[in-house]
């Protein structure tokens, strides 16, 4: 009899489950050049990844709470996080039209919605960070002659990103890295490129 009841209150349980109960989930994924990052899913379902780590296992705790800390560069331009780009509502409210997307491990998250220019760029001092200038300046500018608004993001969007904006300013806005940098700086405080992309900043010839 205690078995049946046991049963039928499982059972009960099981015919009232809510999905919307169920609690959110990170996993830890790791890739082959050591990144780390950790991967859950939204309430629509949409898969969301956060880097925690690049390279070797770090030394300390990270802050994997999101940064939806929104940089204003110039009329046209913003730079973020991936959870600044992975965030609709935020897109909107900065009327976002098109993003540029460096991050090597994240795709994109709404390309139905914005127009996209997707690079995979590694966040090591030794990449060549001033080849893709072209190519990102040339996108940034046809968003702003469309009166658009550019997003630039990578995972952390501190260093590939705001490098890509502080080449920007010094190829459009004919600005020095010291002018370009305190800038970005001053719109967007963690901005800190890599050592090896601050020397080709630095050495960077319009």
């Amino acid at each position: 009899m205690a078995r049946q009841s046991y049963e039928m209150s499982f059972l009960s349980e099981i015919k009232h489950f809510k999905k919307a109960e169920l609690k959110s989930t990170e996993t830890l994924l790791r890739t082959e050049d050591g990144t780390e990052y950790l991967e859950s899913k939204d309430e629509c379902g949409n898969i969301r990844k956060r880097v925690v780590s690049v390279g070797a296992t770090l030394g300390y705790l990270v802050d994997t709470k999101p940064d939806l800390q929104v940089g204003e560069i110039i009329p046209g331009l913003i730079l973020g996080s991936q959870d600044v780009a992975s965030d609709l509502d935020l897109l909107i409210k900065y009327s976002v039209t098109h993003i540029i997307n460096v991050a090597a491990v994240i795709g994109n998250f709404f390309p139905d919605k914005f127009t996209y220019k997707k690079i995979n760029i590694y966040d090591r001092p030794h990449v060549d960070i001033v080849q893709y200038f072209p190519a990102c300046f040339t996108f940034i500018d046809e968003a702003i002659a469309k009166k658009g608004c550019v997003l630039v993001h990578c995972n952390a969007g501190i260093s590939r990103s705001a490098s890509i904006v502080i080449g920007y300013l010094m190829n459009r806005k004919q600005m020095t890295f010291e002018e370009a940098f305190k800038l970005v700086k001053d719109k967007r405080p963690a901005t800190r490129p890599n050592d090896g992309f601050l020397k080709q900043l630095k050495e960077y010839q319009p």
